[in-house]
């Protein structure tokens, strides 16, 4: 078994940052907010709905193993882990209400979501629970380091506020990717079931969030420009936040794998200075 003492990534507590963002100051969210692309704007827009139910259940399964967790410097991770991710869904919660108002679909999905959520936290064991989270966030943690790494995921988030949202939820992302992975083993969660579950997510998860976005462009008449869309989609399949990520998010089912193995250490800090150092872009953000 792996000490959590061993796997602290950029060498210090996550650190849970109390955010206040501003969408629609001081010029309104145009509606397709990412640089006028229907498709992107509208994959930002579902996993901003799907966020807030995420987090909360990978907050429960978490604490389900509370009691579990005899290691003072988890029990600390663990902490920040869950501040962390109440702040998420709190703030992509505000950012929802602007994405409602501007007329996109996602009432329906995020009420869909809570329902799905509960009934399988209700079916799951715990363990199962657990490794669900622990997966989910090595995909999160995979597309953050390919948010902050890359120029050009940068240049497509138009709207200004969106991307600070962005790049402030994947540094943090990052700062956590290895909590609920370390919780699953000091539990003694089994590595099979750990590889099953990502094989699950690693074979559905692209196909059913294309499907997702598919039906809630259909439900957006301003989007029913089917050349654009086409041509949007292509760019978005080939781009930089898709072209090769499932290689990169295979390396979980390699027995052995911790996700501390992915070295973002200097990206981490990077992001830290550019964002909450002393001249960093979000520091005005932080209540």
């Amino acid at each position: 078994m792996t000490s959590s003492a061993q796997h602290t990534g950029a060498g210090s507590y996550p650190k849970v940052r109390r955010m206040k963002f501003r969408f629609g100051q001081p010029e309104p969210m145009t509606k397709y907010y990412a640089g006028d692309d229907i498709v992107l704007s509208h994959l930002v827009a579902l996993l901003s709905a799907v966020f807030p139910p995420g987090e909360e259940s990978f907050i429960r399964s978490v604490r389900r193993f509370a009691d579990q967790i005899t290691d003072p410097v988890l029990k600390k991770r663990v902490a920040a882990f869950i501040g962390q991710e109440a702040v998420h869904g709190q703030q992509h919660g505000k950012l929802n209400e602007q994405l409602f108002a501007l007329g996109y679909p996602l009432q329906q999905v995020v009420s869909r979501q809570h329902r799905l959520v509960q009934q399988a936290e209700r079916l799951a064991p715990p363990a199962a629970h657990l490794a669900i989270t622990a997966a989910a966030e090595h995909y999160t943690a995979v597309l953050a380091a390919r948010v902050l790494s890359s120029s050009e995921i940068q240049a497509l988030a138009g709207d200004p506020e969106v991307r600070n949202l962005l790049n402030w939820h994947a540094l943090e992302e990052l700062e956590h990717k290895s909590v609920a992975f370390d919780v699953y083993r000091a539990v003694d969660g089994p590595e099979w079931l750990r590889i099953a579950v990502m094989s699950v997510l690693y074979a559905f998860t692209i196909p059913v969030v294309g499907l997702g976005v598919l039906a809630a462009i259909v439900a957006d008449p301003a989007a029913w420009r089917p050349v654009t869309v086409a041509r949007q989609s292509y760019r978005l399949a080939r781009g930089p936040i898709v072209r090769g990520l499932l290689s990169e998010i295979q390396v979980y089912l390699r027995p052995g794998f911790h996700p501390d193995d992915v070295d973002t250490a200097a990206l981490l800090r990077q992001w830290q200075n550019e964002l909450f150092g002393a001249e960093g872009a979000l520091v005005d953000r932080v209540r």
